[in-house]
C-alpha cells in the first residue's frame, strides 16, 4: 500500500487550496478538540486539511473493524497519519458513537461524514450531533468547492480534484451550546454543509 499511499498524499499536496483568513483561522482552532463535519464526497479533502492547518493534533475517523477496515486503517494512516475509531459503521449506531467519543475524550479530533458509509448521498444522520454533544466538542463543517474534478461512479459521486487543481474551501464554526437541540441542529447542519458544498446533485 505505501506507494499508493505516497502518491495520495503528493497528490493532495499539490491541490491550491482558496480560502479565506476567517476559515483559515476556524482550521486551526486548537484550543480543544473539535469534530470535523463533511460530506462523504469530499473525504479526499479531510487529511489535507489536518495537514495543512492542524499538524500539532491527530485525526480519528471511524473505520469498520472488519478485515478490509484494517486495511483502510492502514492506509489513512500512511496517507496523513490518521487513526482509526474501529467499529460498526453501518449507520453511524451506537457502537460507531462510542469509538468515536472515547477518541475525542482522550483529546484528539474526529472526522465524521454524516451520509456514510453507504448512503444515500447527502442523508445527514444524527451521529454528527450525538458524538459531539457527548464530548463537549465544538464542529466545525468543512465546504469544498472543485474547480477541476473527477467524479466516481460511486453511491455519492466522489469527488477526485485534478492534481495542481484549485480547490474553494469553506469552513464554518458550531459551538457546543448550539447542538442542545438535536433536531434542530441536525437540520441546520446539513443545510449549511449543503450550502458550503456546491454541487450539481442534491436530494430529492
Amino acid at each position: 500500500m505505501w506507494p499508493l499511499a505516497r502518491l495520495v498524499r503528493l497528490w493532495g499536496m499539490t491541490l491550491r487550496f482558496e480560502i479565506s483568513p476567517e476559515t483559515v483561522r476556524i482550521f486551526r482552532k486548537c484550543d480543544v478538540p473539535v469534530a470535523f463535519v463533511l460530506w462523504h464526497n469530499r473525504l479526499f479533502l479531510a487529511t489535507e486539511i489536518h495537514r495543512r492547518y492542524r499538524p500539532q493534533r491527530k485525526l480519528y475517523a471511524l473505520i469498520s473493524a472488519s478485515k478490509d477496515g484494517a486495511w483502510l486503517a492502514e492506509f489513512f494512516a500512511m496517507v496523513g497519519g490518521m487513526g482509526a475509531a474501529r467499529g460498526s459503521s453501518s449507520r453511524l449506531g451506537r457502537e460507531a458513537a462510542t469509538a468515536l467519543v472515547e477518541v475525542q475524550r482522550a483529546g484528539h479530533d474526529i472526522g465524521i461524514t454524516p451520509d456514510g458509509p453507504r448512503g444515500p448521498c447527502y442523508d445527514f444522520k444524527p451521529g454528527a450531533v450525538i458524538v459531539p454533544r457527548r464530548t463537549g466538542a465544538p464542529v466545525i463543517l468543512v465546504g469544498g468547492d472543485f474547480t477541476r474534478a473527477w467524479r466516481l461512479g460511486s453511491w455519492d459521486r466522489f469527488y477526485l480534484p485534478l492534481p495542481f487543481s484549485r480547490v474553494r474551501m469553506s469552513g464554518e464554526l458550531i459551538e457546543n451550546h448550539e447542538l442542545a437541540d438535536r433536531d434542530a441542529a441536525s437540520a441546520r447542519i446539513k443545510a449549511r454543509l449543503l450550502e458550503l458544498n456546491p454541487d450539481d446533485r442534491r436530494p430529492a
